[in-house]
């Protein structure tokens, strides 16, 4: 292929794998060019509409100009213009001021660059939070119908990642949801605390603003509260340096960071626990698992979720040492940041969203397997009960104690040394000692009489912790919730 060929393929440049690849039109959409300086139009219109209300020389035919204009931006022309004047804000003015000749003397009037970019990225970042917390939510609720369904089934619990008290594979799955109902909280939270920027000039002072209105501070207030109102906000930030402290970005990216931790050790533990092959991903009927390997069924969405959710839970340090190094009312290293770590992370949270919904719509479960490794550990995790059994039916603890100790650790030697199977329960039917108690040994190892409270545990959180963070999204989620508590 010729050089020339190569520069003029739609191949030649490169191109996020965040947004060619894995996030959603949706998300893709809410950081795009197109959404961004359409909404800086928005911006020019509603501070033009509150002006022209408070009795600026601004009329109804330049402001219908404009928004006529609101959505059809000439991005080469701007670009030609920003490669001339070097500011992004002022090429797209006169861009869209030669679009609208009546009302190009009065856009933009009074503003700094920072009313369309902060007030811009405002509004994105509420809106990325509006397409992540259903998403998050349709988890919740597969996950909570997961949980209910398995609920009973007793599998091994693990301590140091070494096989611990039974548990249940319903009870285990409260504990991904009950790290998930936390994230939903954090972000909701985020979003819900998202004030506007608003009219604040170039220092935060409304300076220009109120030498527009002639010193009339009251009007001054009323244009903010104007704008704030147009732009869908309640409440603006009272006060700004030229930007919105950017302790708010920190405030986001946590709560995003935090979500891909979260995702992180939910699909480690599915990985595992398709190791010990519990447990399966969805995989369809013609995928390929290996190259090389043809019978292999790898986790490949659960290693896509923790290979993303490590990218997002670094992308809140960038936003810390922003806030960190912002001199006296702002310098302008934050932008070209600020430019990729916002969508990154809305983005990657957007993909570890979608695709951990995608998992547990179809993951698998394999009782038989689980019970086969609870066998080989059952009988040493009941060496306790049979003690106690023994001891009702007139047996000396201590010695029925050491003959458990003897006998476990030759069935351990069996499993260990010889790879065989744990054969504990064989060696106590034929000891002696333990006749007394032979008719007891099936109850006494029966799984679901270890395993504590965890099916009720499952119901209970379902009902009180669950079920009232879904009632909010009803209508939003893919499906209706039919727990079934």
């Amino acid at each position: 292929m010729s050089s020339s060929t190569i520069e003029n393929s739609e191949y030649s440049d490169y191109r996020s794998p965040l947004a060619t690849r894995y996030a959603s039109k949706e998300m893709r959409y809410n950081f795009s060019e197109q959404n961004k300086f359409s909404t800086w139009r928005k911006l020019w219109i509603y501070l033009a509409k509150a002006e022209m209300e408070l009795g600026l020389a601004i009329t109804p035919e330049q402001v219908a100009e404009m928004e006529a204009h609101a959505n059809d931006i000439d991005f080469e022309a701007a670009a030609k213009e920003e490669k001339a004047t070097r500011h992004d804000v002022m090429a797209h003015v006169h861009v869209f001021g030669n679009q609208c000749p009546k009302a190009a003397p009065i856009i933009h009037l009074g503003a700094t660059s920072c009313y369309v970019g902060d007030n811009t990225d405002l509004i994105v970042l509420r809106q990325g939070f509006d397409i992540l917390l259903p998403k998050l939510a349709n988890v919740l609720s597969r996950l909570a119908k997961f949980a209910m369904m398995y609920r009973e089934l007793p599998t091994l619990g693990y301590t140091h990642l070494q096989p611990a008290q039974l548990t249940t594979v319903g009870k285990r799955a409260t504990l991904w949801l009950h790290d998930l109902l936390m994230d939903e909280r954090a972000l909701r939270r985020a979003r819900d605390d998202l004030k506007f920027r608003g009219v604040k000039g170039t220092t935060g002072t409304q300076a220009s603003f109120l030498q527009l209105f002639n010193g009339d501070g009251e009007k001054v207030k009323k244009l903010d509260r104007l704008v704030t109102k147009m732009a869908g906000f309640e409440k603006c930030y009272p006060v700004t340096g030229q930007t919105y402290s950017r302790k708010v970005d920190v405030e986001c990216l946590n709560a995003l960071s935090s979500l891909g931790s979260t995702v992180h050790k939910i699909c480690s533990d599915i990985r595992l626990l398709a190791s010990m092959k519990e447990i399966d991903e969805p995989f369809e009927s013609t995928q390929i698992g290996s190259s090389a390997m043809p019978y292999k069924r790898n986790p490949m969405r659960s290693e896509r979720c923790c290979s993303i959710a490590r990218h997002l839970m670094t992308l809140v340090n960038n936003a810390l040492q922003t806030a960190a190094t912002q001199w006296m009312e702002r310098t302008l290293d934050d932008s070209a940041n600020r430019r990729i770590t916002l969508s990154e992370a809305f983005l990657s949270g957007d993909v570890i969203l979608m695709t951990l919904q995608n998992i547990t719509e179809g993951m698998i479960v394999y009782p038989n397997v689980i019970a086969r490794h609870i066998d080989q550990e059952l009988p040493f995790m009941a060496s306790e009960n049979v003690i106690m059994a023994m001891v009702k039916a007139g047996g000396d603890r201590q010695v029925c104690h050491e003959k458990i100790r003897v006998l476990s650790q030759e069935a351990g030697a069996q499993v260990k040394q010889y790879g065989k199977d744990n054969d504990l329960v064989e060696r106590i039917k034929k000891d002696p000692y333990f006749k007394p108690i032979l008719d007891q040994l099936d109850n006494l190892l029966d799984p679901r009489t270890f395993v504590g409270r965890a099916p009720e545990q499952v119901i209970e959180f379902l009902e009180e912790e669950v079920q009232p963070v879904l009632e909010n999204y009803q209508g939003l989620l893919s499906e209706s919730v039919e727990l079934n508590i």
